[in-house]
Order: C-alpha cells, then sequence, then structure tokens
C-alpha cells in the first residue's frame, strides 16, 4: 500500500442492507473516496452487525453483501487503495469481542442512546438480546483491532465512538497501552430527502437507487413532492424554501441552471412536470458511468467474492499481528 498521511488509520463499515441509494452515496460514499486517497483505510461489510436487529432472517445477508459491495467499487472504492473486506471473514473481530466484553461494564452499553432509541423505533422485533446489548463493543473490536486512528462518524454518532474510545482506555489501563485511543472524524451526512419528503430510507420506499434503470429514475422523479403550495404552474412558486426535490437540482444541475430555475419558477414561467423531468435527466447522466462500471463487474460472479477476499486476506494479516500483542499483554507473556 502507498505510503499515505503519516501512515494514519481509517476504518469505517456498513451494514449490509442491499443495493445503496443516493443518499448513501453523498452522505458515506463520497466520503470514502476522499479518505481512500489520504489515509490507510479500512472498509468492510458489517454483516455481524445485521444479525444484531436479523437474527431470525440472515438469509439475505450474503447477497445484500455482493450488491452493496458493487455499488461501492462502482462508484470508486478502489480495492488497491483502500482495504475491503466481509467482517466475518476475520475471526480475530470475535476473539476480540469476546475479549472486550470481559472488562466492559453493563452500564457502559445500557446507557448507550441508540440501545433504547432502536428499541422503541422496532417495537415488532424483540432486541432483548445480548448480541443487541453489546453490540457496542463488537464495534470497538472492528476499530481497534486494525488500530484505526481515526473513524469518520456524524454528530449522532459521537456516543458511539465515545464508548470504543472508553473501552480503548481500560484495556490500555488494565494490560498494556497496545491501541491508539480513536479520534472521530466529523463528516456532515446530509438527510438527502426522498421521494416524499422524508429522509431517503430503503425502508421508507422512497429512495433512488444508485442501480435503477433511466426509466425507473424517471418514473420516480415524476412522483416526487415538489412545492406543495404551488398546486398549478400559473402560481409563483419558492423552490429555495418550499420545494423538496429542489434538493436533488442542487447536487445534480450546474449554479448557473438553478439560478434560471428559481427565477422562472418564482415568475411562474416554469412548471414542475418539466423542471422534475430535467432532474430526472441529469440524475440519469450522472448515474451513467457507475451504471456502465456496475454492469461490468457483474460479468463475473466471482468477481466481487475474489477482490473480498483478497482484501479479506490483507486485513487479516493485520488483525492477527493486532491479536498476537493482545493474547501476549492479556497472558503477561514475555
Amino acid at each position: 500500500m502507498e505510503e499515505k498521511k503519516e501512515q494514519l488509520r481509517i476504518l469505517s463499515g456498513m451494514r449490509p442492507t442491499g443495493k445503496l441509494h443516493l443518499g448513501h452515496l453523498h452522505g458515506v460514499l463520497k466520503n470514502w473516496l476522499k479518505l481512500q486517497d489520504q489515509y490507510q483505510c479500512f472498509f468492510f461489510a458489517a454483516d455481524w452487525h445485521a444479525l444484531t436487529t436479523k437474527y431470525d432472517s440472515p438469509f439475505d445477508i450474503p447477497q445484500n453483501i455482493t450488491d452493496m459491495a458493487l455499488d461501492w467499487f462502482s462508484v470508486g472504492i478502489d480495492p488497491e487503495k483502500a482495504v475491503v473486506f466481509v467482517q466475518s471473514d476475520i475471526k480475530a473481530h470475535a476473539e476480540l469481542h469476546l475479549l472486550l466484553s470481559m472488562i466492559t461494564p453493563v452500564s457502559w452499553l445500557e446507557r448507550n442512546p441508540t440501545y433504547k432509541e432502536q428499541q422503541q423505533e422496532l417495537k415488532g422485533k424483540d432486541l432483548a438480546t445480548y448480541g443487541f446489548l453489546g453490540y457496542p463493543v463488537l464495534q470497538a473490536a472492528d476499530i481497534i483491532i486494525y488500530k484505526a486512528h481515526k473513524v469518520p462518524v456524524g454528530q449522532d454518532q459521537l456516543p458511539h465512538l465515545e464508548l470504543t474510545r472508553e473501552i480503548t482506555r481500560r484495556f490500555n489501563y488494565l494490560y498494556k497501552p497496545i491501541f491508539p485511543v480513536p479520534e472521530a472524524i466529523l463528516t456532515e451526512i446530509p438527510k438527502l430527502p426522498g421521494l416524499d419528503g422524508r429522509k431517503m430510507s430503503k425502508s421508507y420506499n422512497n429512495a433512488i437507487f444508485l442501480s435503477d434503470s433511466e426509466s425507473v429514475i424517471k418514473q420516480k422523479i415524476s412522483t416526487m413532492v415538489t412545492d406543495v403550495e404551488r398546486p398549478r404552474k400559473s402560481d409563483p412558486g419558492d423552490p429555495e424554501n418550499r420545494c423538496v426535490a429542489f434538493n436533488l437540482h442542487k447536487l445534480y444541475l450546474p449554479e448557473d441552471r438553478l439560478k434560471e430555475i428559481v427565477e422562472d419558477c418564482k415568475a411562474a414561467k416554469l412548471g414542475c412536470v418539466q423542471c422534475k423531468k430535467e432532474l430526472a435527466n441529469a440524475i440519469v447522466e450522472f448515474l451513467r458511468p457507475i451504471q456502465e462500471k456496475r454492469a461490468e463487474l457483474s460479468k463475473d460472479p466471482n468477481t466481487i467474492k475474489d477482490i473480498l477476499h483478497f482484501g479479506a486476506q490483507k486485513a487479516k494479516i493485520v488483525a492477527e499481528a493486532t491479536m498476537e500483542e493482545v493474547r501476549n499483554a492479556l497472558w503477561n507473556r514475555a
């Protein structure tokens, strides 16, 4: 791997929920693309983490990993620049998770804000499991087993990382200072609006996926909420303050065209139907090279498997070296 910024390491992962949408692209992947050129990056598919809420239906996770990885590599995540792998392929994660669980107070886990929030959000799911309560310990193992110096997180994820930092400090104090205490790289994760105005999400059925065909994209955009206070084309609009679709316009259309749209909308010269058609065409063109690369990668079903296997081999070397240090520290070996 080429020399990068003082050899600082980054660790980031995503739960495999299947094909990715525009929200994932702008909220996570664009940041990964920058980081892989600046740091030693480890990006992984968090399939064990997926089991914390999908323990009763794990059967689609393998295909979800493939679909997600296809999108990663299609947008430009480069396995020559970053180590890209599947969490469960590195068994050392589980060993370190077990050891860290022995020193992590239950009270630390119970105060995790996500613990109660997700229990309330997923009321139809029995989340009274050790795996769900203890997933932050596995998360800590994922990070420190690669001696990651930095972890990209949004503001709402800071409590999670602080728990990792506490666990790290506790291990270093009890045994030996093996691990750097990871720091946050605060990232602005935009809440990209979906077709109905809510945050774009697969669970809301309001997402535009990176792999959607041209016809599907155009059909979806045609249903997107615009300015609810502008029922007729002859009514003046306010795209900057009232139009949901305009949030996507700002991502895919040039600045000079955006100014024209604002002026024509406010003057009731441009209708929402025509405006959304222009948006759909812009998104189709933006996604075209991504989808072409995806199609190329999809020709051989073993391509993604081979790339992830290659990444796992590199990750395993680092993880096993760390675990040897951990075992020596734990058992006070010379």
